[in-house]
């Protein structure tokens, strides 16, 4: 098999031949399809997620046919289409996973950072945390689905019941979940890094109500607001427009810290929120919902050599929607 692995954070990654790994008990060998880049893949190499096991194949938007299975997994058949999501394992028995909230295990594995992920032509991946995908969709639109996907519909569903909603980066995540949104009837709008106004024409193109600077007033007083952006100036931007009783959320992994703000901000009755990790209960909610909806997925093809490339763009904002990695 062919790997981009990491051998040290704020380095390159290196493309390695290895050999192909055996399934473990309870696990698969995927054949990968396609895996999408996420900006969490970016906050691994670059030294921001400070704990990754290393080496380590980067990874986490997986999309694959099962190649192998290892004893003791049922209800999987050899060539089936998955996709294998950031969580990629639980303790199922902390007092997080016995309540439901297994995105909060005490002792998680986790797709790309610390097990190997899908920056190869092959991954491993716990046959309990992989779920089933069309068999004839484009591997490459699907791949996006299982993170900026799922962190997506984790982050709007913890919005609430919010009619205006303003998304503030537009990424990956945001350019998937808006559609969502507006399918649900909901107004959105954009707010994207000062002067790129080839953002602004992207969220406009999926059906945002408008879009603008991050910097700029919102056009009218948000039931809620979305961050997907690691730019923590930007939640108390956020509060500012987000009308009382709303809520604000921050959906990515990591963000620059957040400067000081007045109490007046927060008060009414805002809650500020963040998103942790995904529940195998939202990615069977959102996988089961994004087929019915009219989504366009507007992803950058790399191929798997071309990985560091792939994240250089997006380190420096140069895309429209998604990066996806075909081996």
């Amino acid at each position: 098999m062919r790997a981009m692995a990491l051998r040290s954070s704020k380095t390159p990654l290196v493309l390695e031949e290895r050999l192909a790994p055996a399934p473990g008990a309870g696990e698969l060998r995927l054949k990968v399809e396609a895996c999408g880049v996420c900006r969490t893949d970016l906050h691994v190499v670059d030294g921001e997620l400070t704990q990754p096991k290393l080496p380590i194949i980067p990874g986490h938007e997986i999309v694959g046919r099962v190649e192998a299975v290892g004893s003791g997994v049922t209800g999987v058949r050899l060539g089936q289409r998955v996709g294998v999501p950031w969580l990629g394992h639980t303790c199922g028995h902390c007092p997080y996973c016995r309540s439901a909230r297994e995105n909060l295990c005490d002792d998680p594995l986790f797709t790309g950072y610390t097990r190997d992920g899908g920056y190869a032509t092959h991954a491993i991946a716990d046959a309990s945390y992989c779920f089933p995908l069309p068999e004839d969709g484009d591997p490459a639109t699907l791949a996006p689905l299982l993170c900026a996907g799922l962190i997506g519909w984790r982050t709007l569903k913890l919005a609430g019941p919010a009619d205006a909603i303003g998304i503030y980066g537009f990424g990956a995540a945001a350019h998937i979940i808006a559609q969502v949104a507006i399918a649900q009837g909901r107004r959105v709008h954009a707010f994207v890094r000062p002067g790129d106004r080839a953002a602004e024409d992207f969220a406009r193109s999926l059906g945002a109500a408008s879009a603008q600077d991050s910097d700029a007033p919102a056009p009218e007083p948000l039931d809620a607001a979305l961050i997907f952006a690691p730019v923590g100036a930007l939640i108390p931007r956020a509060l500012a427009a987000t009308k009382k009783g709303g809520a604000v959320v921050c959906g990515g992994i990591h963000m620059s810290d957040i400067p000081s703000f007045p109490y007046a901000l927060l008060w009414e009755e805002r809650r500020l929120l963040s998103v942790a990790n995904l529940t195998r209960d939202d990615a069977r909610e959102f996988l089961a919902l994004a087929p019915t909806l009219p989504l366009r997925m507007h992803v950058t093809r790399y191929s798997l050599a071309q990985a560091n490339e792939a994240l250089a763009d997006l380190r420096e904002g140069r895309l429209q929607g998604a990066a996806v990695l075909i081996p």
